[in-house]
């Protein structure tokens, strides 16, 4: 494991005094357009420019621009920025898996915020995970990022800037290679598929995710098939169905339990959208078909949902839904109070699903060593204030 760009201390920061072209749709991509003088007829020319710039070449410095009027560039930088978060830190896994630390300005009053993006290459492929929320609401008894109160949602220019400064670390634009010694793909773009898995619940945030996605699967720019990016909820169930029909993406479902008494306790939101509600709504879902199947996650956690008897029942739940099961081992974070089942454990209620005709790959734990794996991010500074009060507690209970 290696970490690099130490992070500054943090002190509280102003509202950025340039908004970002990044994340901005067309319509307000032209809209920016105008406000330095662009005139209307030729507005629509110049966003496509600006696009390709942007989402295509992966311009960083509005100079860049060559085929853009030196005047119109210089408008551009007296009144808007590209576009890109800082990095605190970045961390490389022992597996190849990276985290970044990203560093976003405030909006409004307080600190600076912080959000983690994991990628993770594999051959054949680069997925990386994206944050939707600076925290989370839904408190998932399992996962680290539960433990951190949600600070905010993220805007659509936050959420793109994740993907983009991925790809300018790896190298993903084109003229570009490699940064020496990174784990990629041998062939192929690498960052090839999204998952909004990060940090959040991305239908708490469905306008600012519903506008990033668009803009990462416009055609013209940088064309994820939609089919590449998957959404992860934990079951707003209201929302699932605009999900369908307004993003089209391959929807992501984090069951981890067959029981509401088990997913109450796991899954709080469960309380308020219980199961039986949550799988009507996948069964509805826009597109729903063999080819276009919905991924249920299932978290093995021992001695709590992993015994055979959960493995028949969440078959008997999936009855008639094209699903697949991904079986994950447990990925343990400081403080928690669950255990990863026993791998023979997780073997043996793979077998059950299997035998049921689904597809149930166990997922490879990755980047365990730099807490990057499913269910451990968290902002680093959050950990750094939990260990200060926590050190604060130990020395005034100490001198009582």
């Amino acid at each position: 494991m290696s970490a690099i760009l130490n992070a500054p201390s943090l002190s509280p920061s102003s509202v950025p005094s340039k908004p970002a072209l990044v994340g901005m749709s067309r319509a307000e991509l032209g809209d920016a357009l105008g406000t330095v003088g662009v005139p209307e007829g030729q507005r629509k020319m110049r966003v496509a420019q600006l696009w390709h710039w942007l989402y295509v070449r992966g311009a960083t410095d509005f100079d860049a621009m060559t085929n853009v009027a030196k005047d119109l560039r210089a408008r551009l930088a007296g009144q808007f920025v590209i576009g890109r978060p800082e990095i605190v830190t970045e961390q490389i896994s022992e597996d190849g898996t990276r985290k970044w630390l990203f560093r976003f300005p405030s909006r409004g009053a307080g600190r600076p915020v912080e959000i983690e993006t994991v990628y993770i290459p594999e051959e054949g492929r680069g997925t990386l995970c994206i944050s939707s929320q600076v925290g989370c609401t839904l408190s998932c008894t399992f996962c680290h990022t539960g433990t951190q109160k949600l600070v905010r949602n993220l805007t659509s220019e936050e959420i793109v800037g994740q993907l983009m400064l991925a790809r300018d670390r790896l190298g993903d634009h084109p003229g570009q290679v490699a940064r020496e010694g990174a784990a990629v793909p041998s062939t192929g773009r690498l960052v090839s598929n999204i998952v909004m898995m990060g940090m959040g619940e991305p239908l708490y945030n469905f306008d600012n995710v519903k506008q990033a996605l668009a803009i990462a699967g416009d055609g013209d720019g940088i064309g994820l098939s939609r089919r590449r990016i998957t959404l992860s909820t934990s079951g707003v169930v209201p929302m699932i169905p605009r999900t369908g029909e307004e993003m089209g993406v391959m929807l992501a479902i984090s069951l981890h339990a067959v029981t509401d008494e088990t997913r109450d306790r796991l899954v709080p939101l469960n309380k308020k959208y219980p199961i039986a509600e949550l799988l009507a709504a996948c069964r509805a879902y826009p597109g729903l078909s063999n080819a276009r199947r919905i991924t249920f996650e299932y978290v093995m956690l021992k001695g709590v949902n992993d015994s055979l008897a959960d493995a028949r029942q969440l078959v008997k739940l999936l009855s008639g839904i094209p699903a697949k099961i991904n079986l994950i081992p447990f990925n343990p974070w400081p403080g928690t109070d669950y255990e990863c089942s026993d791998w023979e454990q997780i073997e043996r209620f793979a077998d059950v699903v299997n035998r049921a005709g689904y597809a149930s790959p166990i997922r490879t734990p990755r980047g365990r060593d730099i807490l990057a794996a499913c269910g451990q991010l968290k902002s680093e500074s959050e950990r750094i204030r939990i260990r200060e009060r926590m050190a604060m507690e130990a020395m005034i209970a100490g001198a009582d």
